[in-house]
């Protein structure tokens, strides 16, 4: 008998077995990191270290996985700053031609989607994630604004130089031709030693070129002017590459605490961490309660907290004991962490512990070492002196208010050089009036530019594609030149937006000069779904949403008038714009009108109108023969209704909703019942004839009318 057969049998359970193990690792592993996180969202942030260091033994844990880990420890640096904490100046004045971001003059401005505009330096190399100013997202991909940058040519070239040579020299770095690089900054540095971009561009240079001493003395500069989180991360990179971990990771969280989002700080810290969790040997295995133990000496505070959970021992364990344990712990995260803060862990006793000239990581202590480095007993947070191998206390909001403080360039506008001419929109040729940049850097008033996206989603001068730009429709006010305006050509700002409202009003009347949309039949109460995708009916949408009245007429096609004499206003409800510019309006039927007078403005037509009501019966006799014709109506629509067949009658519902219900005062409305005019909607019968109804003024001439239609299609067979 061959013993084969037995031999892969065995062999095909152990890689089974292993497959299980493996599964049980990974899940434990899954809910180890789930408590880590829950611990680390509570602020217990010495007890949520002790979770990612156990996680690492049952298998690799990613930067990106720390995310939640390195905001606590954020939140406790810079709860220990004085304040209520660092973080970018959203009080920076709109029209001081400084960058929001490098606070550095505004060469070759940018306007981006909220309307602020950052210098292109800071959004090449995406040192901005999100506006400074209101906290929107920044794509970056915007072209330089056209209409600044020439007003910046003519009212600051002397600025604009140093600009565009900081620029270069930035560029070479981008290129990677940093001797070069050094060199131009080092002429330019020397005929203007405060172009703190060439500096940090020139330190960047140094710090590729591995002449970290000249790249922290290029930094210790910047940072006496600005303390900017730039400066702060070059700073940090530096010293990272000189393998000095621990000043890095102080100088990245401090970078962090002036601007949470600066790009790039947040990944380089978990990375930090990552490696001060993963232990160097991968095959050794060691249980987690030995790995808890070996850690819990350099977690201790001076006030007693609760032990850390006892694991079963083992290098591995049971599959029903270890789960049990993880799903326990991982359900009891959240009130662990509260019973904490109850013993004394509280928030503001956690943080990070000032890190001396510490040793090389690399052995099997790193996850210690990063207790040590986190531990409890002390949190001021501190700044490494660049010039300096001394260690410097240097609080982070005695930085900020050094940012803050830092004394702003005093530039005036040339009065002389002050031309009301270069603040023109070029599609209506009057001072700008809300001015709105595309991504391809032209400027135009807001209306102007809605009106021209309406006829195609191209820019009107250079013609580049705005389709992206049309479907987003955040068209907003590009700050800098409406506070520019409003600052200095007050006198003409008035005028103009004394016109503009002029003409604001004489659109809000809704008995002159009422916009007219031919297309159907509309009724009172009644909804009437449209497609808008004319430039001109686009254009009137618009206005009608603008200037507040939300309404506007709906006539039928006449061939002899262009539209018919009578016609009923239809109410705005919503609009949904789609990407292209069309635009889907749900509307409800509101008063109906008689024209007086027919005429045009910008394509669509416009008419004086007057409003229809209903006569009003008040002797008891007649309005008693009215109420008995009303209700013989209703019940023979009823009937009507009831009968058709179901494919029509699920049509009607779908499009016109049910029919109203019976109204006990059918005088309460100018329209009379609502009933009527659902009839006259879903009846089939010729828009002339509806035409003729919907001008009645007389309820009793109406219901008449609609019992005669209701009697002729009931005699038909089969309907």
């Amino acid at each position: 008998m061959s013993l084969k057969p037995q031999a892969e049998e065995r062999s095909a359970f152990f890689i089974g077995a292993d497959d299980n193990v493996s599964e049980e690792k990974e899940g434990h592993h899954e809910l180890i990191l789930q408590k880590g996180n829950a611990l680390a969202s509570e602020d217990c942030l010495k007890e949520a270290i002790d979770w990612f260091s156990a996680a690492v033994q049952y298998g690799p844990v990613r930067p990106e996985q720390l995310g939640t880990l390195v905001e606590c420890i954020l939140r406790n640096f810079r709860r220990r700053a004085e304040g209520p904490g660092v973080r970018a100046d959203r009080s920076w004045d709109a029209a001081g031609f400084d960058c929001p971001g490098c606070h550095s003059f505004l060469g070759q401005p940018v306007t981006v989607a909220c309307g602020h505009s950052y210098c292109k330096r800071c959004l090449r190399r995406r040192l901005v994630s999100k506006c400074r100013l209101c906290g929107e997202a920044v794509s970056g991909k915007e072209k330089a604004n056209v209409t600044l940058c020439a007003l910046l040519e003519k009212w600051f070239p002397d600025e604009l130089e140093k600009s565009r040579t900081s620029r270069e020299v930035d560029s070479l770095c981008r290129r990677k031709l940093y001797n070069e690089a050094v060199s131009l900054a080092s002429d330019a540095l020397r005929s203007d030693p405060l172009l703190t971009e060439a500096r940090l561009s020139r330190a960047e240079a140094y710090t590729a070129l591995k002449r970290y001493r000249l790249a922290l003395e290029d930094i210790r500069v910047c940072s006496k002017s600005s303390c900017s989180a730039e400066t702060l991360f070059r700073k940090a990179t530096v010293l990272h590459e000189m393998g000095q971990v621990d000043e890095s990771l102080q100088v990245f969280l401090h970078c962090l605490t002036i601007d949470e989002d600066f790009p790039g700080a947040k990944r380089h810290v978990e990375k930090i961490l990552c490696d001060l969790l993963s232990p160097v040997d991968e095959n050794v295995k060691v249980g987690l309660r030995e790995t808890s133990q070996n850690l819990l000496p350099h977690l201790r505070t001076k006030t007693p907290v609760e032990d850390a959970p006892v694991l079963p021992e083992g290098p591995v364990l049971k599959q029903h004991q270890h789960q049990k344990w993880c799903e326990s712990s991982v359900r009891s995260g959240l009130s662990r962490a509260q019973s904490l803060r109850m013993h004394g862990c509280s928030s503001s006793e956690e943080g990070l512990k000032r890190v001396s000239s510490a040793p090389q990581l690399g052995d099997q202590d790193k996850g210690s070492l990063l207790k040590r480095k986190l531990s409890v007993s002390d949190m001021e947070p501190c700044v490494v002196d660049c010039g300096s191998s001394k260690h410097k206390k240097q609080g982070v909001a005695k930085c900020a208010k050094h940012q803050s403080g830092k004394a702003q360039p005093c530039r005036h506008v040339p009065e002389d050089l002050l031309d009301p001419s270069d603040l023109e929109c070029s599609l209506c040729m009057r001072l700008f009036y809300e001015p709105v940049t595309t991504p391809c850097g032209h400027t135009f008033c807001k209306n102007c530019l809605e009106r021209c996206l309406d006829h195609t989603p191209q820019c009107p001068l250079c013609k580049e594609s705005l389709k992206e730009y049309l479907a987003c429709r955040k068209f907003m006010v590009t700050a800098v030149l409406d506070t520019l305006i409003k600052q200095h050509l007050s006198g003409e700002y008035e005028e103009r937006t004394k016109t503009h409202l002029e003409e604001n009003r004489e659109l809000s009347d809704l008995t002159k000069n009422v916009p007219i949309f031919v297309c159907t039949m509309a009724y009172p109460t009644v909804p009437c779904p449209l497609h808008v995708f004319e430039p001109r009916y686009r254009l009137m949408i618009r206005r009608c949403m603008d200037i507040g009245t939300h309404q506007f007429g709906m006539c039928i096609n006449d061939p002899q008038k262009g539209f018919a004499d009578y016609g009923c206003m239809l109410i705005i409800r919503s609009v949904h714009f789609l990407p292209d510019g069309r635009s889907v309006v749900d509307t409800v039927g509101g008063k109906r009108f008689r024209v007086l007078s027919r005429g045009m403005k910008d394509g669509y037509n416009t008419a004086d109108i007057e409003h229809l009501e209903d006569s009003r019966v008040d002797d008891g006799e007649e309005l008693e023969k009215l109420q008995e014709l009303h209700d013989a109506v209703y019940d023979q629509a009823q009937v009507w209704f009831q009968n058709l067949k179901i494919h029509f009658h699920n049509q009607i519902l779908q499009h016109f909703g049910p029919m109203p219900k019976r109204e006990a005062d059918i005088q309460a409305t100018p329209n009379g019942p609502a009933c009527c005019w659902w009839l006259l909607a879903v009846l089939p019968i010729d828009p002339r004839y509806q035409l003729s109804v919907l001008s009645m003024t007389s309820l009793k001439d109406r219901l008449v009318k609609i019992q005669q239609i209701l009697a002729y299609l009931q005699s038909i067979p089969n309907n």
